[in-house]
């Protein structure tokens, strides 16, 4: 594979905007990336609609991943512009999922161009992945077991303004019923569902677990949604309840979920617990590597595909998360450069 220059990496971008990129719904942009690479000296291999591009790798090497991902959310209300049409106005590129995460996309493959090169010490796969933005199974999930190796370190390609997410939040859903017995509400009959919920909906809005995150605080759990009742003269003899659970990096979604049951009367339905948080030692060579060029650590409160990487990874990429989502999307072209040539930075010769 040839080097892929910024500008070629900016009129990919382009490319992609104008193509339609849906979760679930990514196989004509994958079809446009695929053979893009071919042509220009690549072997693309696909999974899905999922791409992997890799050399030969030496067992004696670790294995460094890069990923971002190629699907986008719908486009948001407020729109003043075509989101499928790529609008370059100065240093600014308009289209949706330009910021999230086409930048890191196109600025992860330029720095892989590059470093093949020359002889780095690991190996390295570059996987532009699907389905992130649902968590998909046809997303990196599918992907890993096809690698054929184990995986070492991710650099996972989400707009951070290239400052160096060391942590990012895990999620939980869960559904949970609280039990009453039913009666009319004329008599004193019957316990209603509702006033047994109460209890444990302020256990949930009130209570802190003891592990408090540096990067990303404690847990946060929110009641979201809530439903009981038939008509107004029955007690209801269950109320349901939805729970949103933010966990940090120091608990495991798995013991987060028995500790939850241990606190609470209610029946509680885990709907997965396959989003894990991940963290990453500030002393890692990738994080030492990055202080000493000046970048700094957060904590991130938004998801990646990091949460299905059973593996160390670190998130950064060009443009910044707030854009993400809204109207009118864009990405600066300075910072995919400054993109391109901080990952650059960051791996080049890089000892794990």
């Amino acid at each position: 594979m040839r080097v892929i220059t910024t500008q070629e990496a900016v009129e990919l971008l382009q490319q992609m905007i104008a193509t339609p990129s849906l979760s679930r719904d990514e196989g004509a942009v994958a079809d446009m990336l695929t053979k893009w690479l071919a042509d220009r000296g690549a072997t693309p291999r696909r999974v899905g609609n999922n791409i992997i591009l890799s050399q030969q790798l030496s067992p004696e090497k670790p294995v460094v991943l890069l990923n971002s991902h190629i699907d986008t959310v719908k486009p948001a209300a407020g729109y003043t512009i075509d989101p499928y049409t790529p609008t370059i106005e100065g240093d600014t590129l308009y289209g949706l999922g330009s910021n999230d995460a086409g930048a890191s996309v196109v600025s992860l493959l330029c720095a892989y161009s590059r470093l093949i090169q020359s002889e780095q010490p690991y190996n390295l796969i570059y996987v532009c992945s699907a389905e992130e933005e649902v968590s998909g199974k046809n997303g990196i999930e599918s992907v890993l077991p096809q690698l054929g190796t184990n995986v070492d370190l991710a650099i996972v390609g989400e707009p951070t303004q290239m400052q160096m997410a060391v942590a990012e939040k895990g999620l939980m859903v869960l559904d949970c019923v609280a039990h009453g017995k039913s009666g009319h509400a004329a008599r004193n009959e019957g316990v209603n569902a509702i006033y047994e919920a109460l209890t444990d909906i302020e256990w949930f809005r009130t209570y802190t677990f003891p592990r408090v995150s540096e990067y990303l605080g404690a847990v946060k759990m929110s009641v979201t949604l809530i439903e009981a009742g038939t008509q107004h003269n029955v007690v209801p003899d269950t109320c349901k309840f939805v729970v949103d659970v933010r966990v940090n990096e120091l608990y495991g979604n798995v013991e987060l979920l028995d500790l939850i049951r241990q606190h609470v009367t209610c029946d509680v339905k885990e709907r997965s617990t396959r989003l894990n948080s991940s963290a990453i030692p500030t002393s890692h060579p990738v994080v030492q590597r990055g202080l000493s060029l000046g970048l700094t650590c957060f904590g991130s409160p938004t998801m990646s595909d990091q949460a299905l990487m059973p593996f160390t990874s670190i998130k950064i990429g060009p443009g910044d998360s707030a854009r993400s989502h809204t109207a009118n999307e864009f990405i600066r072209l300075s910072e995919i450069e400054q993109g391109v040539e901080t990952y650059i930075s960051l791996l080049h010769n890089l000892t794990l």
